[in-house]
C-alpha cells in the first residue's frame, strides 16, 4: 500500500470510528453489519451500505482486509445484518475475485460513491441470509 493510501486509510477510519459510526448506528434506518470481535468475542456493529437481493445481502468494503469488520468475518463468518430496522442472521463470504467496482453499480448510489471516493482496496462481501 502506498504512503498516500496508508494515510488516507488512517484518516478515514479515525473519522469513521470516532464520529460517523457512533452516530450512524443509532439511526433506525441505517444498515448495520454485526460481527463478533476476533479478539474480544464481543459483538461489533459497523454501519454499512448495501443491498438485499433475494436471500443475499451485498456490500463492498472500502479497505478490504484492512477493515476491522472484514478481519472479524475472516475469524468468524457468522454475522447479523440490520436491513430496514430488522435483524437477519447469515454467513458472510469474502469475494476477492468479484469486480467490486462493477458490483458498486448495483448497490445504493450515495454509498457506492463514498466507497469509491475513500476506498483504497475494494472487496466484495456477500452475506447468505438464513431463513
Amino acid at each position: 500500500m502506498s504512503r498516500f493510501h496508508e494515510i488516507k486509510h488512517r484518516v478515514v477510519t479515525t473519522l469513521q470510528r470516532n464520529v460517523g459510526n457512533p452516530l450512524l448506528v443509532r439511526l433506525p434506518s441505517q444498515m448495520i453489519i454485526e460481527t463478533t470481535g476476533r479478539k474480544s468475542g464481543v459483538p461489533r456493529q459497523t454501519p454499512i451500505g448495501g443491498r438485499r437481493m433475494g436471500r443475499e445481502f451485498w456490500i463492498v468494503s472500502e479497505f478490504g482486509e484492512k477493515s476491522q469488520y472484514v478481519r472479524n468475518i475472516q475469524a468468524d463468518p457468522r454475522v447479523r445484518v440490520r436491513i430496514k430496522g430488522q435483524w437477519h442472521t447469515g454467513t458472510a463470504h469474502l469475494l476477492p475475485d468479484d469486480d467490486a467496482r462493477a458490483r458498486l453499480k448495483a448497490l445504493p448510489r450515495f454509498n457506492s460513491a463514498a466507497v469509491q471516493a475513500v476506498g483504497t482496496d475494494l472487496l466484495t462481501i456477500r452475506v447468505d441470509l438464513d431463513g
